[in-house]
């Protein structure tokens, strides 16, 4: 893994071009949506979404209504806007409360699919309570390195109340990196406009993966070939994980030497 003081925020041309990116990959997605038809059909076992930092369940609609598609039975955080603020420790309550009434309710352990900050929490989450988590897939994630990498840091700040600078020996960052005790796949870009991609990796070992996808840091919620990787992993029979394999009809955007 990379030093975390060598970790450094992204280039700033990456983030303006954020919004044309983002663009491009919601008209690639409704251009090349039948493709994410070849997938196995989902088995119907529960996948909670977690929206990034300053968003909220609206803006993960598009990966939400696809997995619905596929048959699984799909949940949104319900818990407002994601400002950080249901993290306390190693866990938020309130999230450990949903995933435990999802478990209750479906009767099934509960995949978690988190966006950016929604993914951190996600991570934290299966760390803290693996018992009801049946897999990780984190997008674009910040969980370990150096959290100043990141071109939202004033933000951050001003919405949360949290001092960047202070969290970087918080356990979330320092052992973000070590492999969870169930399936866990990070989906990365080295071309993220947000935050650096070398904070969204992990240490593998036999259920733990890294994937490389050329996505902006907004379209991991709207490209097409993202969806194609998660509609992959969920798919995995329960105790029966295996690598992700690069191809597919968007092969052409997976990264193989990593």
């Amino acid at each position: 893994m990379t030093s975390s003081t060598d970790i450094v925020r992204p280039f700033l041309g990456w983030t303006i071009l954020e919004p044309a990116r983002l663009a491009f990959e919601m008209s690639a997605l409704a251009a090349l949506y039948p493709m994410l038809g070849t997938v196995p059909r989902g088995d119907g076992h529960p996948v909670l979404v977690l929206p990034g930092f300053a968003t909220n369940d609206q803006m993960t609609v598009l990966l939400r209504t696809y997995l619905t598609h596929l048959g699984y039975s799909v949940h949104g955080w319900d818990l407002g806007w994601n400002l950080d603020q249901h993290t306390i420790g190693e866990n938020g309550e309130h999230l450990a409360d949903r995933i435990a009434q999802i478990r209750a309710d479906r009767g099934r352990k509960v995949s978690l699919v988190g966006w950016s900050l929604g993914g951190v929490i996600a991570r934290a989450a299966a760390r803290q309570d693996p018992n009801d988590v049946r897999q990780v897939i984190a997008l674009g994630s910040p969980f370990t390195g150096n959290p100043e990498a990141t071109n939202l840091n004033n933000l951050y700040e001003l919405l949360t109340g949290n001092v960047v600078s202070e969290m970087k020996g918080h356990t979330r960052y320092a052992k973000g990196h070590h492999p969870l005790k169930v399936p866990s796949t990070a989906i990365y870009s080295k071309t993220d406009g947000i935050t650096a991609w070398e904070n969204c990796i992990s240490e593998t070992d036999d259920i733990t993966e890294n994937i490389e996808v050329w996505s902006s840091h907004f379209g991991f919620v709207a490209n097409p070939a993202v969806f194609y990787a998660v509609a992959d992993r969920l798919a995995l029979p329960r105790g029966e994980w295996s690598p992700f394999e690069y191809g597919g009809p968007f092969r052409s955007f997976y990264f193989t030497g990593n």
